[in-house]
């Protein structure tokens, strides 16, 4: 079975539940072999999706950064494009949708909402974005030697300790979005880019950081246990979009901490 700390990767235990060569062993409650002229989904085929999905949020990005003029109008982009990337995310996550055109409505809108909340976090902290993007391309790329060299290895004991983490840090984020939103502060995440970090926060998200590097290689074992189990290819839309949630997650988690260093 395939497992994943991340939601969306999670998912492709449901697809693939029968593997490919199961299948054609004549396993009872299975038809007889047959021939079939449809690809299987390949590694190269999800790091070809995954570099479009990644560019073309950067370009949303680049767009919302340049065109969405200063003042209500950031707030209002940048709130109407999280919750329709929130809202079409779950139904792409929960609803196993592979179509490459829904897939990058998504990648748009949540360039929108990076654009607009990484020039905010520019006007006061000039260069910060530029470091973030390094940030988690170096983090990403490191994880995937780490995984490819199988110094890591999604092993069941590792799985379960990054999903626990995982779920820990959420339920906090959300706790402390609870707290801020009615007039409280938890102290773990502080949102304004100009607002004075402390130890809290900083601790509170290098935690977030590194919990996010570990769930890639659990999404790393998904996506190679999908090929091995033979998915179509169309599923490589699926698993990219799963690595895209993963890479924006980081990359506002490292812009956070760089905000907070850089005070």
């Amino acid at each position: 079975m395939i497992r994943s700390s991340n939601p969306v990767l999670g998912r492709l235990g449901e697809a693939a539940r029968t593997p490919q060569w199961l299948r054609y062993e004549g396993a009872p409650g299975y038809p007889p072999p047959q021939l079939s002229s449809a690809r299987m989904m390949t590694v190269d085929d999800v790091v070809t999706r995954t570099v479009l999905l990644v560019l073309l949020t950067a370009a949303a990005g680049a767009v919302a950064w340049f065109s969405v003029p200063a003042g209500p109008v950031v707030y209002l982009a940048a709130f109407g494009s999280s919750i329709a990337g929130l809202v079409l995310g779950l139904v792409i996550t929960f609803a196993r949708i592979t179509n490459p055109l829904v897939i990058s409505i998504y990648a748009v809108l949540e360039g929108v909402v990076l654009g607009v909340i990484s020039r905010a976090f520019e006007n006061v902290y000039p260069g910060i974005v530029v470091q973030a993007v390094v940030g988690t391309v170096a983090v990403f790329a490191g994880m995937a030697m780490l995984y490819k060299a199988r110094i890591l290895r999604a092993t069941p004991r590792f799985t379960r300790w990054v999903i626990g983490a995982l779920i820990g840090v959420v339920a906090l984020s959300l706790l402390n979005l609870v707290f801020a939103v009615s007039g409280g502060d938890l102290g773990l995440i502080h949102y304004g880019p100009g607002q004075k970090g402390g130890l809290i926060p900083i601790l509170f998200a290098v935690a977030c950081v590194a919990i996010g590097a570990l769930t890639f290689i659990i999404d790393f074992d998904a996506v190679e246990n999908g090929v091995r189990y033979g998915l179509p290819e169309r599923y490589a839309w699926y698993c990219a979009f799963g690595l895209l949630v993963g890479l924006i997650y980081l990359y506002w988690w490292i812009l956070r901490l760089l905000g907070y260093l850089r005070q």
